[in-house]
């Protein structure tokens, strides 16, 4: 690979990690071309892009970047490393590579080395428990909106039955007062 091929891979990754707030490391060795294969399918599926790079090109990329990928340089950058991109959710590639593992009885390849959601960043396997139960921006808003509501609706709910006792109690004293006469 000349250095204008590697200069370009570098631009490609520099704007695919400028541009995707999820990505994830992956072990990329260890798998049967079958089995990349269905890997690849089944990620372009579910709108996942992966791709193989060399690890001294994704470091390249990453020393661009405004944040802080220096953790990622001692552990998570050996091997061979395949990129999962994604700006459709933090757990997608999570939920991916577990319905995967599941598919493929239990075999952990492509291993998750890293991640990064909205910069934070999270290392090693046993991290992909944690990262398939990230909630997007739409569902933190969606459980805000609940819990704000939930005390207005107790509020309505207990005025609204307040009123029907209230009602009945005037009823009862109405239909007293008409009977003693």
């Amino acid at each position: 690979m000349t250095r204008e091929d590697k200069s370009v891979i570098i631009d490609e990754l520099k704007a695919k990690f400028a541009a995707h707030n999820y990505f994830y490391l992956c072990n990329a060795s260890g798998m049967t071309v079958e089995k990349t294969n269905r890997f690849r399918r089944m990620c372009s599926e579910r709108g996942v892009e992966y791709k193989v790079y060399k690890n001294t090109l994704i470091k390249l990329a990453l020393e661009s970047s405004p944040a802080d990928y220096t953790p990622f340089t001692g552990t998570v950058l050996k091997g061979m490393s395949g990129v999962l991109f994604t700006n459709e959710s933090g757990k997608m590639p999570a939920t991916l590579l577990k319905d995967f593992y599941r598919a493929n009885l239990g075999q952990r390849f492509p291993e998750l080395k890293g991640a990064s959601i909205d910069t934070a960043l999270y290392i090693g396997a046993d991290q992909l428990d944690a990262l398939a139960t990230i909630k997007n921006k739409n569902e933190l808003i969606g459980e805000v909106i609940g819990l704000l509501q939930s005390p207005a609706k107790n509020v309505i709910s207990a005025l609204q039955s307040g009123g029907n006792i209230l009602a009945g109690i005037l009823k009862t004293l109405s239909e007293k007062g008409e009977n003693a006469e």
